[in-house]
């Protein structure tokens, strides 16, 4: 896979216009992130669908505490279903940073996801489904199949090993949020430990990079556009994530609070050059490609993700160039 994430904090006409470029520039397969403080995603996924062809699509990634499960994977279906068959499911546990918002902060976990997913899976298949886990369902059901049924690809935001592990055994990919070989590296451990438990009949799994990637013609320019998702990244990272890459832990914790506060402009004031390059893949073509190679040396895909660049237009193709060097 090689994808690509649009964040819609810009109007729905605009995300659409770049979806089709995205198409257009050989993309496989695009996110649109959820975020309560964005625009919808879903809402976004059907107008991009409508204007493109081939492309996969889906939330990159959802949680199952802001829509209850049943509904989200209806969501999901609908989206396959208005695409002939393009539709992903992209589901982890939510950003730490925006969910505290919503009072979701302690919900957080791996039991949540596992439990959407393989309910949307059933629904997916025209089952009836009646649960009685981290959330209820009653002899819930749809009254139609999307068109991918329960084959409908499912792909998992995790970073913790737990979450990785659980992927790697029961979903058709990870989603993890790294942008720095040493990471996927580490990613690649924890999944191989879960596709020991893996059933043949569940085919082949993808780890890709969720990446933060910042790519122009100008590396400075670059590296300065990369601050706002450096931020979100470094405010929500797990101490031992911090620790790979000797970053400090109460400068990570301080942006955090900021961004949870709606501080947005001291949080990306506190982003040091180490953070952005742990958690980001910046500069020219030549930069970015040579970041890509050395992280396919353990994941299997990409997906370029936020902030793309300084000009999403330019960034767009010039993502797709270093994909394709790196690829050579």
């Amino acid at each position: 896979m090689f994808g690509i994430e649009l964040t819609p904090e810009h109007p729905v006409e605009r995300i659409t216009d770049l979806g089709v470029q995205a198409e257009a520039a050989g993309y496989g397969t695009l996110f649109v992130s959820s975020h309560y403080n964005n625009r919808d995603p879903f809402a976004a996924l059907h107008r991009i669908g409508a204007e493109t062809d081939a492309i996969r699509l889906g939330p990159g990634v959802s949680n199952p505490f802001e829509t209850h499960p049943v509904r989200l994977a209806s969501k999901v279906a609908t989206i396959d279903e208005a695409t002939g068959g393009r539709g992903v499911f992209g589901i982890g546990p939510g950003d730490p940073s925006t969910v505290q918002n919503l009072g979701f902060a302690d919900d957080r976990g791996l039991r949540p996801v596992l439990e959407a997913f393989k309910t949307a899976q059933q629904l997916w298949a025209g089952e009836r489904v009646d649960h009685d886990g981290t959330f209820e369902a009653n002899d819930a059901g749809l009254n139609y199949e999307p068109p991918s049924g329960a084959d409908l690809p499912v792909y998992v935001g995790g970073e913790g090993p737990h979450m990785c592990r659980m992927a790697a055994k029961h979903a058709d990919g990870l989603l993890f949020n790294g942008s720095h070989a040493a990471d996927l590296a580490w990613a690649r451990e924890q999944v191989e430990k879960g596709k020991a438990d893996r059933p043949d009949e569940r085919g082949g799994f993808d780890l890709a990079a969720y990446a933060s990637v910042s790519v122009a013609e100008e590396r400075a320019a670059a590296r300065e556009a990369a601050r706002p998702p450096v931020a979100f990244i470094t405010g929500g990272a797990a101490p031992p994530v911090l620790d790979r890459h000797d970053l400090d832990h109460e400068t990570a914790d301080e942006i955090g609070d900021k961004i949870s506060a709606g501080e947005f402009s001291a949080a990306f004031e506190l982003v040091t050059p180490a953070m952005i390059d742990a958690f980001c893949m910046t500069g020219t073509v030549e930069d970015v490609a040579e970041r890509m190679d050395a992280v396919t040396d353990h994941a299997d895909s990409i997906v370029v993700g936020s902030p793309l660049g300084p000009d999403l237009d330019a960034a767009i193709d010039l993502a797709a160039e270093a994909h394709a060097r790196a690829m050579d």
